[in-house]
Parts: structure tokens; C-alpha cells; sequence
């Protein structure tokens, strides 16, 4: 008997991330996640699937830590290096051989360790790790150590910290995730294998990560952030630096021309590199980047169009796919066009430079759509690829691309029997047409769908402004969707992954146009007879806080509001988020010395007294993102004017509370967004 996806769905579903293939082929590591029944707590460890066996074969246990990821084969297919908490919480380079033994740990860190990259040789390791000046030598747990929200320390872990004062000297001194920062920065080192022997070759008051290491060994490409104006500006840059030497060496800038890159891999002879990276100024480059060639003394060389982004990470917060350089010159990389993943296939030009609105050679879509992806592994020849499908009908599973067959296999199934259990919503995607611009929507029907029943409408909106909704599995619209509400999912302008000129249409006019091509959505499907045009919710994280928060100081049609992490008060948020500089500036139209009125008016606080919706509002405690003093001025500005509304703080939970957070509260997320729901529209 199948029944609704409900609240502890958290609890249930697995997770498989951070694939990566054995130089031939023959096998797969990756991440495999749980929470734990017992505690409640996440767990993480790496599986091995042997791919070139006669029989069928499943994924095993390759690992035994409770905190274990990150996965890397070296080169010469004999040993598997990966990332697991020490005994103080910071996560260190541990290694451990491919046919089977004890891990060893490699690294002794100060700081977490967030990137690694095995030498061509397999004898050295490159890591990007933090490292904090004003922590204690010895332990550094205050900056660097703490553990990752959603994560849990060894066991016998002490979480005693010593207890010192906070010195802030720049503006970036704190980051959503990683907590204060200070002075702390991300460097380059390279440890030896056989010895853990390391040595740091990258320093100073920026951050430095993404290590990739010249085909010869002798050199690492690495990205960068140590412009002018590195501190309110999120701009990047690519550097190249020797390898080798006792002292740190001045690296070579290499990406002249480029406002923000984002990921970096070498050519087969080692001569140039490529670039995801964006020439704007606007600070989006990683929401909208390209691909770039990139030669010392030459101008950046464009091989795509913005009909397709790269996918790129964060470091030190999420992966960057690889990008891979094939001997053949032909480029695979993983991207996304409409709110869909796909392995992708390009080349370089025949001659001379490009001119405006040309690319390199033809794309191709090797293989994907219908799904979301973040991560991509490659073998060495680039003739198999291992990514992480996130559908709408599955959380994440493992699959297996041929690259010169164009096919792709699905390799590993964790969530079948729940998901036979629970089925998934159904989905549909049509588009809308408005100011001349396609805006595309995906809506979510419950199983048994009724065509002759009417049903409330929940509207979902998402975060960014420049984020998007994909061909995948968001558990809030599949717990909504499946317990009898219509989920409808927009991409305003403003989205990303529908080219640039679409996405950069939001700046400066948060709640305007974006506003109405929400609302234009909501009146295509509340024409239709099974939508009942008396029940509407809405709800939104983030990006989509502020917009829910707009939307009831604006529009009265809605009886439910679930108001996510919002952003309430634009003056505020500038000096109160850990991004409000650099990322506001560009999004608002200036400081609020420039701009005072016009943050003022595009700040949902100012329409509190409009305001006739229930209002529930969730927020972490710990978010320097959109710092929860946005939800409480929100609160009591509502409260005092005897409005419907309630405030929900989630202890020690940062922005990601509804991707990273603790089970617990993940849960209890959800099941107060669906009572509050259930309360209003019945």
C-alpha cells in the first residue's frame, strides 16, 4: 500500500555524491550518505562498485569512518585518498590502497583540508586547507576545526575550544558555513605520499583553492582571489605556480581579462588552460560563466555560448565538477540549459580568435537532460564518465556515461524500495510568455491524481534571485505535491541557466518584474478546472523569503505563507550579511549611502502594514547569510500590527538548513510548512 512522502522522509532517503573513476574505468568510488535511526545524526562513507565484471555487481563498504568523503584515485590506480574528520573534528587527507587495507591518515592540518588533487606520478598530493594567524599553533579548532553543520565528530571527539576574543579586520570576516573567519584563508600545500611530508607554496590576505596539477608534474593552476578589491567584491582569478621549491613562489596570473573564474584544467602538452570564468563585473560570473582558453600575454579565448553555463561549486561549500581536456582537444565538462544537467562536448576553433556571439567547436550533448547533476568524474582517456542524477522521480543516483556511445546507465538504486513505498509526484513543464520573455514552469500533481477534484495550489519560490528550479527531486514540493497540493515551481527572470540577459534582468529590480511573472504563472493555473483559486499557498527560501515576504505586502489572493530565511530589509541585510557587500551592491544598485530609498522601497519590511496572510516564519539561528535579526524585525513589525504570524528559530543551523542542516531540524522544516498549510488552506 503506498502512501505520501511525510516529514521524517529525511530520516529514510540515502544520498550518493562525489563519484570518482579509477583511471581505466574499472571501478567507481563515491560518497554514500544515511542519517543514522538511532541518533538522528548524518553519516557518510565511501562504496566501491567494480564496473568491468562479467556479473552484475553491487556497491560495497569500502570505508569505515561516520564522517568519511571526498574520493580520489591516484593515477596509477593503486591508491584511493579521500577526506575524514581528525580527532579534534578537522578533516584531513587519509589514504588508503584500492585492493583493500587500513586507512592511514596523511595529513595533520591545522585548518579543514577542502580540495585535493593527486601529482601525475601518484607521489604527491595538492590541498587547499585552512589556516587561521590568530588561532593557537596547536589547535586552530575555533576557526578551522569546527565541524560542518549537518556533520558529527569521531567518536570520542572533544568539542572543548579555547575561548578567545574576535578581531575583525575586513569586511569578508565570516562566511555562511564556515562561521567567523577572521583572519583565516584557504592555502595551497603539497604533501608527499609516502611520508606526509608537506610544504605550504601558497600564502597571503586572499583565499586560495582548486589545485590542478600540470601534466608534467612540475607546475599546479589554482584559482584565486587576491585582487584590489578582494574584500567587497566576489571576483576570481587563475594563477600558476611551481610546484616544487622549499619557499613560496610568486604565481603567474593567467586569466588577464576575466572578471571571475570558477574552474581550471590543463591542455594534454601543458602549454594553456581552461577556464569556466566570466568577463563581467557584475560579480555573477559563477550564476553565469563560460569557457574560456586562457594562454600567458593573450587575451581569454570564448569556446561557448550562454546557452549553456558550466556547473561550478563553491570551495570549501560544494564540489567543482571536473573539466577535462581529452588528447583527441576534445572538451567535456559538465553544464546546464533550462533547469537541466548534461555532459557536454565541445572543441577548440579551427583559427584566429573568436569574434562577438561565436563559440569554439560545435556542442554536443553527449548525455543527461531531465536531471540536475553537481558532480562529474572522469577516467583517464575521458571515455567514461560517473555522475550524480538527481531526478524528479529519485534524490540521487549513481550513473554511468559511455562517452563514445552517447549512453548512460543508471548504477546504483539505495531509495527503490522506499520510493515504490512513497511514490514521487508527478510532473509537468509548460512555459508562459511575458514581456517578450519564455518563463518556464515545472508543476508537481499528487500520485492519484484526480483531474475531477479541485486542489489547493502551493506556489514554490526559489533562492538566488539567480538560482533555478531543475528536473529534480526537492523534497518540500514532493512532500507537498504527494499530500494533496498542486507545487507549482517558477523561473522568473532573474533564473539561471536561460542565458545571461535573462538572468541579470533582476538587478536592481527585486519584486518587480520578477514579481509578476510569478503571478502570471499562478493565473495560467488557477484557470485550470481541478485548481481551486480560493486555496493558495505560497512558499520561499532565501531569495524566495524575500519574494514571499513581497508577495502578501502586495497581494492578498494568498491564505498561507511560509516565509524561508527571507531577506526583509535591504539596509540591514547590507551590513548584517556576510555578502551584503558584494553581493548586494550589484543586486540593489548600490551602498545604502547611495541607494537609501531605493532599498527602502524594495524591502518587504516597509509593507508589513499590508500585510493580511497567515505568516509562519523559519529561519536558523546561526545564518550569516540572511541573519535572522530579517525574521525577527519582520516578526515583530507583523506581531505589533496584529497580524497572523509565528517565528520558528533552528538552533546552530546556518543558511543550508534546508539541504546541510541537522536531520532533526530538517524535518521539522518540512512538517511545519505542511501544518501550516494544512491549517490554513484545509
Amino acid at each position: 500500500m503506498s502512501s505520501p512522502f511525510a516529514p521524517d522522509m529525511v530520516r529514510h532517503l540515502k544520498a550518493v555524491s562525489e563519484p570518482a573513476l579509477a583511471p581505466d574505468g574499472s571501478q567507481v568510488a563515491f560518497t554514500y550518505s544515511w542519517v543514522e535511526p538511532e541518533t538522528l545524526e548524518s553519516r557518510s562513507r565511501l562504496h566501491l562498485l567494480r564496473l568491468n565484471c562479467d556479473a552484475e555487481s553491487a556497491p560495497v563498504e569500502f570505508t569505515q569512518g561516520t564522517g568519511d568523503g571526498s574520493p580520489k584515485f591516484s593515477p596509477d590506480g593503486q591508491t584511493l585518498a579521500f577526506l575524514r574528520p581528525d580527532g579534534g573534528g578537522r578533516r584531513q587527507i587519509w589514504l588508503i590502497p584500492v585492493d583493500g587495507g587500513e586507512a592511514r591518515q596523511l595529513t595533520n592540518a591545522g585548518g579543514n583540508v577542502i580540495d585535493l588533487a593527486w601529482s601525475p606520478d601518484s607521489a604527491r598530493l595538492a590541498y587547499a586547507a585552512d589556516v587561521d594567524p590568530d588561532a593557537p599553533a596547536q589547535t586552530q579548532t575555533d576557526t578551522a576545526g569546527a565541524t560542518p553543520e549537518g556533520a558529527t565528530p569521531e567518536a570520542g571527539t572533544s568539542k572543548t575550544e579555547p575561548i578567545r576574543v574576535k578581531v575583525a579586520r575586513r569586511i569578508k570576516y565570516r562566511y555562511d558555513g564556515l562561521g567567523w573567519r577572521g583572519d583565516a584563508h584557504f592555502h595551497l600545500f603539497v604533501v608527499e605520499a609516502a611520508d606526509g611530508s608537506c610544504r605550504q607554496i601558497t600564502d597571503g590576505d586572499w583565499d586560495d583553492a582548486l589545485p590542478v596539477w600540470s601534466p608534467d608534474g612540475s607546475r599546479i593552476a589554482f584559482v584565486s582571489g587576491r585582487r584590489e578589491d578582494r574584500d567587497v567584491s566576489s571576483k576570481s582569478e587563475a594563477y600558476v605556480v611551481a610546484a616544487d621549491g622549499g619557499e613560496i613562489r610568486e604565481p603567474e596570473k593567467w586569466s588577464e581579462g576575466l572578471e571571475t573564474v570558477g574552474a581550471l584544467a590543463w591542455s594534454p602538452d601543458g602549454k594553456r588552460l581552461l577556464a569556466a570564468g566570466s568577463p563581467s563585473s557584475n560579480g555573477l560570473g559563477l550564476w553565469q560563466s563560460w569557457l574560456y582558453l586562457l594562454e600567458p600575454g593573450r587575451e581569454p579565448m570564448r569556446l561557448t555560448d550562454d546557452t549553456v553555463r558550466p556547473t561550478l561549486g563553491i570551495p570549501a561549500i560544494s564540489a567543482t565538477p571536473e573539466i577535462r581536456w581529452r588528447q583527441d582537444s576534445r572538451i567535456l565538462f559538465l553544464g546546464e540549459s533550462r533547469g537541466e544537467s548534461y555532459l557536454l562536448e565541445t572543441g577548440l576553433p579551427e583559427t584566429g580568435l573568436l569574434e562577438t556571439g561565436e563559440t569554439g567547436g560545435p556542442l554536443c550533448r553527449v548525455a543527461g537532460g531531465g536531471m540536475q547533476s553537481a558532480f562529474l568524474a572522469l577516467d583517464a582517456g575521458g571515455n567514461r564518465a560517473a555522475v550524480v542524477a538527481n531526478s524528479p522521480t529519485s534524490p540521487a543516483d549513481l550513473h554511468l556515461i559511455e562517452v563514445g556511445r552517447r549512453s548512460i546507465s543508471q548504477v546504483t538504486d539505495y531509495n527503490r524500495e522506499y520510493l515504490r513505498e512513497h511514490p514521487p509526484a508527478g510532473l509537468e513543464k509548460f512555459s508562459i510568455r511575458r514581456g517578450g520573455l519564455e518563463i518556464e514552469c515545472r508543476l508537481y500533481f499528487p500520485p492519484d491524481f484526480d483531474a475531477n477534484r479541485r486542489y489547493p495550489l502551493a506556489l514554490e519560490i526559489h533562492g538566488g534571485p539567480n538560482g533555478a528550479f531543475y528536473d529534480s527531486f526537492v523534497p518540500l514540493q514532493q512532500l507537498l505535491a504527494t499530500n494533496g497540493y498542486l507545487t507549482l515551481a517558477v523561473n522568473p527572470r532573474g533564473s539561471s541557466t536561460y542565458g545571461d540577459d535573462f538572468m541579470t534582468a533582476v538587478l536592481e529590480d527585486w519584486g518587480g518584474e520578477d514579481y509578476r511573472d510569478l503571478m502570471a504563472a499562478v493565473d495560467e493555473v488557477i484557470a485550470r478546472p481541478y485548481v481551486d483559486g480560493e486555496r493558495l499557498g505560497v512558499h520561499g527560501y532565501s531569495y524566495g523569503g524575500f519574494m514571499t515576504g513581497w508577495i502578501i505586502g502586495h497581494n492578498r489572493r494568498f491564505k498561507a505563507a511560509v516565509i524561508g530565511a527571507p531577506c526583509t530589509d535591504l539596509v540591514g541585510m547590507y551590513g548584517t550579511s556576510d555578502i551584503g557587500v558584494s553581493f548586494g551592491e550589484a543586486q540593489w544598485g548600490g551602498t545604502p549611502a547611495e541607494a537609501f530609498q531605493k532599498l527602502v522601497e524594495h524591502s518587504p519590511l516597509t509593507y508589513a502594514p499590508q500585510v493580511e496572510t497567515p505568516a509562519l516564519l523559519l529561519h536558523g539561528e546561526s545564518d550569516a547569510r540572511c541573519p535572522i535579526a530579517q525574521s525577527e524585525a519582520y516578526f515583530v513589525q507583523l506581531k505589533r500590527l496584529g497580524k497572523v504570524v509565528e517565528m520558528v528559530r533552528f538552533p546552530g543551523s546556518s543558511h543550508s538548513l534546508p539541504r546541510q542542516g541537522h536531520p532533526k531540524l530538517r524535518e521539522e522544516y518540512l512538517a511545519r510548512t505542511l501544518e501550516w498549510f494544512d491549517r490554513y488552506l484545509g
